[in-house]
């Protein structure tokens, strides 16, 4: 007992370490960029979304996919259906320029895991806009039931960066690398302090119910990058 309640209170002190320094004085521009539906891209412009799912596409390659990156850009990608596949109105409605490319924001990933239970899900369906259906086909795909899950915080650039679409942007994968980014760009967090803290509280409280999983627990910002795990019954 004396050992998990120890355990457990360096978790905490590691949590809050992250909240501390999860808010850099200067980001750190990348050139990667990060696949995601263009409504859900202009949901997380609103301040809507801190979440980001993904399993990974059949051109993910041998290692599959996971979040290798903690800051990148966000790559907004169309298809007719998406609104349907989200709790949003259906009036919701972005038009795509197939020979151009659009940049609105920069994220940051403060923690990233695998969910091996969807019903630890359900409960942070105010911080995403996707349907359970797709969260569930998402979680069911291929042998391994499962998703990972990234919580982040939002950064809107200005002036927006456009620059001509190409081909080798295509394709099932989850990563593309663009060009240099212009030097002039500039980041504001969409969320203030206090709710990017009441956020990660939350969705933090809800993924270490999932004890049993055997989860890896990645903090990421710009000037730490640490792991640890968090307490499980054997």
């Amino acid at each position: 007992m004396a050992d998990r309640t120890a355990e457990l209170g360096l978790i905490g002190a590691e949590l809050e370490k992250a909240k501390r320094i999860a808010q850099p004085a200067k980001i750190e521009i990348s050139r990667h960029a990060f696949k995601e539906w263009a409504i859900v891209c202009d949901s997380i412009e609103r301040g809507e979304t801190s979440l980001l799912f993904r399993k990974g596409g059949i051109a993910e390659g041998r290692s599959g996919f996971h979040f290798k990156f903690s800051r990148f850009f966000l790559f907004p990608t169309f298809f007719h259906e998406q609104i349907e596949r989200t709790r949003l109105e259906r009036k919701t409605v972005l038009e795509p320029n197939s020979s151009s490319v659009a940049i609105k924001l920069f994220l940051e990933v403060e923690f990233s895991r695998w969910v091996g239970d969807l019903t630890l899900l359900a409960d942070l369906d105010r911080f995403h806009v996707l349907k359970p259906s797709v969260l569930s086909e998402r979680f069911h795909y291929d042998d391994r039931n499962g998703l990972y899950v990234a919580f982040m915080r939002a950064h809107r650039i200005s002036p927006t960066w456009e620059f001509p679409n190409q081909r080798s942007y295509g394709g099932c994968r989850s990563w593309v690398e663009l060009p240099e980014p212009p030097s002039d760009l500039q980041t504001a967090a969409i969320l203030s302090n206090v709710e990017q803290d009441r956020r990660r509280s939350i969705v933090v409280a809800a993924l270490e119910e999932a004890r049993s999983q055997k989860p890896e627990v990645r903090i990421q910002n710009t000037e730490y990058r640490y792991r640890f795990r968090t307490w499980v019954t054997q």
